[in-house]
């Protein structure tokens, strides 16, 4: 269920993008559409619903920078709108919106906000006590008339685990001597781990 249509927040160049996907990181992949690949920047959550598919229809949001334009992609249409609620708050940007759907589901996120918890949003790496409260303060009202958020989960074994880990975390914006370091804190205490995206949240959890 929407709140509004995502144009009453930004006009964008593209509503989406539908192709193969060419390459796929936890953080980023790449999207063949007719012949032109497009970098296209992820959370976790939209990882989670597309690690196994060959093709794919990404929603999208470009940011455009003096030095850059980023496009970020979502599988869901709902996490597309979380994401443009984050980032209409001052304080949060792009980066730190795509950090906190990938440590808080959308859904978790828009129970947090709605019920003024601001110490699970300041779990967050990059949100600090006042812009939690900002999120909650001027999201509040809108995250209360959200009845139902849809995500897809799924999970993974793959080989190269900890060097999957270890890009991901890096292209979040961790320091690659911070993310090693937390990696090997969970894999220690947790051997068994075979989760890509459960050693992903749980190191950010331990940065």
């Amino acid at each position: 269920m929407l709140i509004f249509a995502p144009s009453q927040l930004f006009t964008n160049m593209y509503a989406y993008l539908l192709g193969k996907l060419t390459y796929k990181s936890p953080a980023l992949v790449y999207l063949d559409v007719n012949g032109i690949g497009y970098e296209v920047n992820i959370s976790l959550n939209t990882w989670s619903a597309i690690q196994h598919l060959e093709e794919v229809k990404l929603y999208t949001w470009l940011q455009v920078k003096e030095d850059a334009q980023n496009i970020y992609g979502f599988f869901d249409l709902a996490e597309k709108e979380m994401f443009l609620l984050l980032i209409s708050v001052s304080g949060v940007g792009a980066a730190t919106a795509r950090m906190m759907l990938s440590y808080i589901r959308p859904d978790e996120v828009a129970v947090a906000i709605a019920t003024g918890n601001s110490k699970m949003l300041e779990s967050v790496k990059g949100i600090g006590k006042k812009t939690a409260e900002r999120l909650v303060l001027e999201l509040r009202d809108k995250t209360q008339k959200v009845s139902n958020w849809e995500m897809r989960k799924s999970s993974t074994v793959d080989n190269g685990l900890t060097w999957d880990a270890l890009n991901a975390l890096v292209a979040l914006g961790i320091s690659k001597p911070q993310a090693e370091q937390a990696i090997k804190k969970i894999l220690v205490a947790n051997p068994d781990i075979d989760q890509l995206e459960d050693l992903i949240k749980k190191a950010l959890k331990a940065i």
